[in-house]
């Protein structure tokens, strides 16, 4: 395959892992924002790989592609640290207290309304004992493979 063509499918990789977390949330899986965080750079891959159809230039856009395929691998590697405990994650949406003690009963209140639904750190779903997140940290880093070989192979 040549460095488009490969280009080409790591974008559209990128797109159906776009779509996929569509469909979990279209099922009931609503997203942490960690989730959410960890789909803009498959969404900047996708566009890329357009623009790559668009003009043809492979090489410095592969690259391109190539960072935001690791940017996505690098989230989703830290999302599955957090969901298993090996780091901390945002105390916003991973259950840490912060100042609870020095709140007031209306500040308290207030933040519990704003509070998020969905927590970082609990698995909503896996599959073979891998949750969502590790399943994208697995696939991203296939797709930055994809990139990298079509940025060598680019024109």
């Amino acid at each position: 395959m040549t460095g488009r063509q490969l280009s080409l499918l790591a974008g559209a990789g990128s797109a159906l892992l776009l779509i996929a977390a569509l469909g979990f949330q279209a099922a009931g899986y609503a997203p942490c924002e960690l989730c959410i965080l960890q789909r803009w750079p498959h969404v900047a891959a996708a566009v890329i790989a357009g623009l790559i159809w668009l003009t043809g230039r492979t090489r410095a856009l592969a690259i391109l592609g190539l960072a935001a395929a690791a940017t996505a691998t690098a989230l989703a590697f830290y999302h599955t640290g957090v969901e298993l405990a090996w780091w901390a994650g945002p105390s916003h949406c991973s259950g840490g207290v912060g100042d609870l003690a020095r709140l007031t009963t209306q500040d308290l209140m207030t933040r519990l309304q704003a509070a998020p639904v969905v927590r970082c750190d609990e698995i909503a779903w896996s599959f073979l004992g891998v949750s969502m997140a590790g399943w994208n940290a697995i696939l991203s880093a296939g797709l930055a493979g994809l990139w990298a070989v079509a940025a060598r192979k680019g024109n």
